[in-house]
């Protein structure tokens, strides 16, 4: 037996969404972050909850790029594709590299499966895949093979299946077995039986792999080398949550989070409901309007209040929001974005939020938006927000999306004594009180807790004079109130820190984006730089108020591009903040950018002359 060592491997696991694609590749995944490599992974989600078996929209994907070298996304194309069924091959072939390696479930290749994939013909007898090293096994076969004397049904002995292509996998790259069995005792400990038929069908598919006279090779991934201390492997969703409760305790605060169930932001209530033990409380709430409206009777009583949605939901929530900006009342809002509008792509990525964050509320209502890089990432950022909204004393809000939710990584866990506190200071001084009176740094008014003796006030949605809080219909009155939340908003930049670019601060193009587009980003411009190429990668951290550290350098580029999963909802608020000609490369299919896709906007750029004045272009990514 062959044993060969690889750099880097791309695997995706496709099926039904009955077929525990996403288990498999999480369980592959965390073998790999155990086995020390970098990985990034990227969970493909159908929208229907039960789409009918066999067919093109039910087909749920997991693809996992682990390395024993730095990377920074879940890889552009698969190099090992793993088909369940006729219609998880028929919608991710086209996707597996030249001579890439096909293993299919040739159990599941029966007439009426490859008649709902639209085949005419079995692709593994006509001569399609001649240009792909096919490993055709009949996994459902085994698989019953392997139970054979349990007394489970037919029906749950398939549902084991996607475990002996786990086992197969883990024979290919030379994974120890030991970790993973104990991880399905784990797992299945309320239902010992169901678990030990799991470890049954794994070994079966190990041991096929090593038995199976068609696999003459086994692929070894070297561990990465990792900066010393100690990881977990996280998805966005999970960090962000943790960041929420450390942000709670470094402000020296308790943590109350109201949500209603959306894809993909309902996972944040389910984590943070198991960290009750520090304080936090957890409310679902009958509907969106509800939870908002939670989280801001939450935050007038002195608690860390946060609220959390996708699109749909932030817009049923617009009202209340502009009542948090009005009130001055610290509420952190996470939205997880995903394909719109309405209902849209509920399973999908996009970025398609930007501008709803920022104008997307009736009147004047400015906010500061923040934007998270990367499922790790989302832990700073949330402390991040916390820290603003309680030092401002205003509504933050943090975008997300499905790319960086589900997504995961390896994280180091942060030391976290050394996080700078923020302990928060509610005011109990009656002593010429004014409900507006605000501090000279950050024209942030006094949190002061309801029944404070001596410190009764009012505040609410209509306009206040500027100082007492009584109500105020003076026009002159309402424009200082609003240029003043305006200007609170801009003396937010005085706390963001450097720019994140990569690159001269100079040079031929500057490529700026914002969000979960980071990691195709910055590994083009790193690929491109190796070459000689003067290109570099500005990436957002904070949207409103605009990184100070962009103004200046953006003018010292002949191109600039605006990377974005949308139609350039960034790249209209930077023509009209710098005036320059900024080219949109933009992409709305669900799906994040590829590396590949990027470097060829910037070489078409580079082949380009300079922008005139009155230009404007952007680049459509096709899929």
């Amino acid at each position: 037996m062959e044993t060969k060592s690889l750099d880097r491997v791309v695997i995706r696991f496709a099926g039904d969404s009955g077929d525990g694609m996403q288990l498999t590749g999480t369980e592959f995944a965390k073998a790999a972050a155990e086995a020390g490599n970098d990985i990034s992974t990227f969970p493909d989600f159908p929208a229907e909850i039960r789409a009918p078996a066999g067919s093109l929209f039910g087909v749920s994907g997991f693809q996992l790029h682990f390395s024993s070298n730095e990377i920074h996304t879940p890889g552009d194309a698969p190099d090992v594709l793993v088909c369940m069924n006729p219609a998880a091959l028929k919608t991710n072939l086209k996707d597996l590299v030249e001579n890439g390696t096909l293993i299919i479930n040739t159990g599941a290749f029966i007439e009426a499966n490859l008649k709902k994939a639209g085949y005419q013909t079995n692709p593994l007898e006509d001569g399609s895949l001649d240009k792909y090293k096919v490993h055709a096994v009949d996994i459902s076969q085994l698989t019953t093979a392997a139970l054979d004397g349990t007394d489970l049904s037919t029906k749950e002995k398939g549902r084991s299946k996607n475990f002996f292509a786990l086992g197969l996998v883990f024979w290919m790259y030379g994974r120890e077995t030991e970790g993973e069995i104990r991880r399905i005792h784990q797992q299945f400990a309320k239902k010992p039986g169901f678990g030990e038929a799991n470890v049954k069908v794994f070994k079966a598919g190990y041991h096929y792999g090593e038995t199976a006279e068609v696999f003459q090779t086994v692929y070894k991934v070297p561990p990465a080398v990792f900066s010393p201390g100690m990881y977990r492997n996280i998805t966005g969703n999970e960090a962000i949550a943790l960041g929420l409760v450390v942000g709670a305790e470094l402000a020296g605060k308790k943590l109350f989070y109201s949500g209603y169930p959306i894809t993909p932001a309902s996972s944040i209530l389910h984590s943070l409901a198991k960290y009750k033990n520090f304080g936090t409380l957890t409310f679902q709430a009958e509907d969106e309007i509800a939870a908002m409206g939670a989280a801001i009777g939450a935050s007038f009583g002195g608690s860390i209040a946060v609220t959390a949605s996708s699109g749909p939901g932030i817009a049923l929530k617009g009202e209340a929001i502009g009542l948090a900006i009005m009130t001055e009342l610290p509420v952190v809002i996470l939205n997880i974005q995903r394909g719109g509008p309405s209902t849209g792509l509920p399973t999908k990525t996009e970025q398609s939020d930007l501008s709803q964050a920022l104008f997307g509320r009736n009147g004047e209502a400015p906010m500061p938006v923040l934007a998270a890089k990367s499922p790790g990432d989302t832990f700073y950022c949330a402390i991040e927000a916390v820290k603003i909204a309680t030092r401002y004393m205003t509504p933050v809000m943090l975008l997300s999306d499905g790319y960086i939710a589900n997504g995961s990584e390896p994280w180091p866990l942060p030391n976290l004594s050394t996080l700078p506190r923020f302990d928060v200071m509610h005011r109990t001084d009656p002593t010429g009180y004014f409900v507006y009176q605000r501090d000279e740094r950050n024209l942030a008014r006094a949190w002061v807790v309801p029944g404070t003796p001596g410190l009764e006030h009012r505040i609410g949605g209509i306009e206040k004079d500027a100082l007492t809080g009584n109500i105020s219909y003076a026009p002159e009155n309402h424009e200082k109130q609003t240029r003043i939340r305006q200007e609170k908003v801009d003396r937010v930049a005085q706390d963001i820190g450097e720019l994140d670019l990569s690159g001269a601060e100079s040079g031929d193009v500057l490529v700026i984006g914002w969000g979960g587009t980071y990691g195709a980003l910055r590994q083009a411009q790193q690929a491109l730089a190796t070459q000689g190429k003067k290109v570099s990668h500005a990436h957002l951290r904070w949207l409103s108020p605009l990184e100070p550290g962009l103004a200046k350098i953006i003018k010292n580029f002949k191109h600039v591009i605006v990377a974005e999963l949308n139609m350039g909802q960034l790249r209209m608020v930077i023509r009209e903040k710098f005036l320059v000609d900024a080219v949109g490369l933009n992409k709305i299919q669900g799906q994040p950018f590829k590396v590949r896709e990027v470097i060829q906007a910037i070489d078409k750029q580079l082949e380009s002359p300079a922008p005139s004045a009155s230009s404007s272009t952007h680049v459509q990514v096709n899929a």
